[in-house]
């Protein structure tokens, strides 16, 4: 593909989300079916420089361009649909698109910044495989537990703990139902079932005279079916004591804390 003397190439990108939901875009000047799915014609969608190399570092690249009301929103941007996404960046020939593709670059979607206005634009992070090599490879010494509630680690049953309720009111950072417990759903979490924001997640930060507060704003109706997950503010004396569960409690409350030194003793 490379090596012709004369080359056909167009610039193509695959977003795959968690879900499963697909979008493809090409710089070509109409739209090319490429593995199964269309890559529709985007020619303002641009990558920053593409840098590959054989060392350990992450290879990380920026995509910008133009938002689309039939494709990538800036609603669903901002709601963090796509965050994680799967991405792939690759040329083909556009006369047979389908003979094979030379991949530049793969990796996750990252940070997003949408602009304003009616045309609006967006920048977007693509982390590259070697972005997990700057995660730590073990665990740090805490006074919390490392574990979440209900995953093989802490082995709570999360059985009659996840309720399916409908809000009794909300509002953008904050959310009522009825028949519950708020207190016991801090740090917990909130999936829409229904409605236009189904699908999305929210993390329950606190809990404040029966409301639950979102980690980010999202708006929903009153009547909206959720799925609600309770949590946990991973101290000893909670695992202990509200779940039975000190024995798979993962983290170290006894060790001392950077305090210790500053400590008086009258």
């Amino acid at each position: 593909m490379l090596s012709d003397d004369l080359t056909h190439l167009a610039l193509c990108w695959r977003l795959v989300r968690r879900d499963g939901a697909a979008l493809g875009f090409t710089s070509h000047d109409a739209a090319l079916l490429v593995d199964g799915l269309i890559h529709l014609a985007r020619p303002g969608m641009t990558p920053s420089a593409v840098v590959l190399g054989d060392g350990l570092e992450a290879n990380d690249m920026e995509v910008a361009g133009a938002l689309s009301a039939g494709a990538l929103t800036a609603s669903d941007l901002l709601a963090g649909r796509w965050d994680g996404a799967r991405v792939e960046l690759f040329l083909v020939d556009w006369r047979v698109p389908d003979a094979g593709r030379h991949v530049l670059a793969s990796g996750t979607l990252g940070e997003v910044a949408v602009g304003d206005g009616a045309d609006a634009s967006f920048t977007a992070e693509l982390l590259g495989p070697g972005a997990a090599l700057a995660a730590s490879a073990v665990e740090l010494c805490s006074p919390e537990c490392r574990a979440e509630l209900g995953d093989a680690r802490c082995r709570v049953s999360l059985r009659g703990r996840e309720p399916i309720l409908l809000l009794a009111e909300a509002e953008p950072d904050r959310v009522r139902a009825d028949g519950i417990t708020a207190a016991d759903f801090a740090q917990g979490s909130l999936l829409v079932l229904d409605g236009p924001q189904a699908g999305l997640e929210r993390r329950l930060i606190a809990e404040d005279d029966g409301w639950l507060l979102f980690d980010e704003p999202l708006a929903l109706a009153a009547g909206t079916r959720v799925q609600v997950q309770e949590g946990c503010d991973k101290r000893f004396a909670t695992c202990r004591d509200r779940f039975g569960n000190a024995a798979n409690f993962r983290g170290e409350p006894q060790v001392p804390g950077a305090d210790l030194l500053t400590r008086y003793q009258f």
